[in-house]
């Protein structure tokens, strides 16, 4: 099956409209800076087609900024009832936008990751830990010997019968 070739264009101008819509109302500042510099290094993701820490910085930005929404939604969300009718109108607007940001921000990540596998990402994400493998190509057979390698002193004996250093 053929995943379709979303742009990066269009996935930054509907989440930029989208949190735009959404800081309308009711959400606090640090959504705003939250969401809005992550789309900026979306748009630094546009400008430079070939870099793969571009589209990882994007990618993990999303990723972080879908666990702090849900924490602005779930401490902001609070419609006063003493508001008048164009006020509420105005808060469930802000707050379906948001929200609506919110539910299409794993699928941007899922397009993301797919554009970040094209510029030639890992499909693992490596931070450096250091993993165990099943590979064994590192591994020398113990059944053949290398032609060119010297002799072993398999007893540690000096060449010239004088015994050697002991090493530990």
């Amino acid at each position: 099956m053929e995943i379709p070739a979303i742009n990066l264009k269009a996935i930054v101008l509907v989440h930029w409209l989208l949190t735009v819509w959404g800081c309308m109302a009711w959400l606090p500042t640090s959504f705003a800076w939250g969401n809005f510099s992550v789309l900026a290094v979306g748009v630094w993701a546009i400008a430079q087609r070939d870099s793969i820490d571009a589209v990882l910085m994007f990618l993990v930005g999303m990723t972080l900024t879908i666990l702090t929404d849900i924490i602005h939604f779930g401490i902001y969300y609070d419609l006063n009832d003493s508001l008048p009718l164009r006020a509420k109108d105005l808060f469930h607007f802000s707050a379906g936008m948001a929200i609506l940001n919110l539910l299409l921000k794993p699928v941007t990540c899922f397009f993301v990751y797919q554009m970040y596998r094209e510029r030639g990402g890992d499909y693992n994400v490596n931070f450096g830990f250091p993993s165990v493998s099943r590979t064994r190509d590192a591994y020398q057979s113990i059944d053949q010997q290398d032609e060119s390698s010297a002799p072993a002193n398999h007893f540690n004996q000096a060449e010239e019968g004088k015994p050697a250093v002991r090493t530990y």
